[in-house]
């Protein structure tokens, strides 16, 4: 099985990171922005869709269903206070991803039966980019992985440094901001994720 690398971005790292970490081989990229209007994150999720096109990347849409289906996104992420899966899969039918944040078993059963593609669960470590995270437990991850049969994709202040230890529980893949975004060097701290999760 690929393990996914999945690169959550939002643009004040800047263009230019965004597009050295897709040229070095993401394989989704997910748009999270908060605290600006609904037009400019628009105008960001279109610019982000032509980037994905040229690297032949996967782009999801955080929390915002409208902007998604506006951009021509491949799909969206859900999370628990957003709209519900199932409404969501009814309007976007079965062509679109959709992932949904799943913190417990029970989350995670309903966002699988309500037609969820993939799940996201953590916080692993402490995180600057959500600094109201609440951990998980390496037995509540492993709880959710037995639960359901969806992929899932461990996120929380992961780094080429911590990865190891989610995978080795049975992640499907490593959800990533800062610690790819905010490194030196984007392109080398991509590859060394891509090693991790191939020997994985």
């Amino acid at each position: 099985m690929k393990r996914w690398l999945y690169l959550i971005a939002d643009f004040s790292y800047g263009e230019e990171k965004i597009e050295t970490a897709l040229k070095a081989g993401v394989d989704y990229i997910q748009l999270r922005e908060k605290n600006i209007s609904s037009a400019e994150y628009l105008k960001r999720a279109r610019l982000l869709r032509e980037m994905t096109d040229k690297y032949h990347t996967k782009f999801i849409v955080n929390d915002r269903l409208d902007i998604a289906m506006i951009s021509e996104a491949d799909g969206v992420h859900l999370g628990q206070s957003d709209i519900p899966v199932a409404d969501a899969r009814k309007i976007l039918g079965r062509d679109k991803m959709i992932g949904a944040t799943a913190k417990t078993v029970e989350q995670a059963v309903k966002a699988e039966k309500e037609g969820a593609d993939y799940l996201g669960s953590g916080a692993w470590f402490f995180t600057s980019t959500k600094k109201d995270a609440v951990p998980i437990t390496e037995e509540t991850y492993r709880d959710i992985l037995n639960a359901v049969t969806i992929p899932n994709v461990a996120v929380g202040g992961i780094t080429a440094e911590n990865g190891r230890k989610p995978l080795e529980c049975g992640a499907s893949g490593l959800a990533i901001s800062a610690g790819i975004l905010a490194a030196e060097d984007v392109a080398a701290e991509v590859r060394k994720l891509r090693d991790m999760l191939e020997q994985a």
